[in-house]
Formats: structure tokens, sequence, C-alpha cells
């Protein structure tokens, strides 16, 4: 699926993330800000990654701001943003 022009969805709510997404040429770039970083930093990204794989995109610039989501949430937030 090809990425035509920027989206958002989600909050920076407790418990909730902002996913941003951004029109890439040059594969998936994916920038994290969370404060659970290092506990959950590898587990947010890869359900990212994964959800976006899922939805066959291939090029796109990914940024989430994260306030404790869980994954379910975070899908949500990257499919509602696709």
């Amino acid at each position: 699926m090809e990425i035509k022009k920027p989206a958002m969805a989600g909050t920076l709510e407790s418990s909730d993330c902002m996913v941003t997404l951004e029109p890439n040429s040059e594969g998936i770039s994916l920038s994290l800000d969370s404060s659970v970083i290092h506990q959950y930093g590898n587990q947010i990204r890869k359900v990212a990654m994964d959800t976006l794989s899922s939805l066959d995109v291939t090029n796109a610039k990914v940024s989430i701001v994260d306030k404790g989501a869980l994954d379910c949430t975070i899908k949500a937030r990257v499919e509602a943003a696709v």
C-alpha cells in the first residue's frame, strides 16, 4: 500500500499513543518517543512494524509518541493512520 498524504491517529493522553504517518520513498523509517522505551521499546517497534507489514506498507515515515499504550492500542492507532 502506498502512503499518499500525512495522517495522524491517537492522542497524548495516558495509556494511549499518537501515531503520525508520512510518505517516504526509502522504506520504513520508525521513530519512537516513549517514557517506557527502555522496558518496552523493542515490543512497541515490533507491534508497529508487524502491523505495517500486515497492511502491505513498504514505504512510510512513522513517528510514535507513546504514553503507556497497550499492544492492541498501538496496533489500532497504526491501522487508523494507514
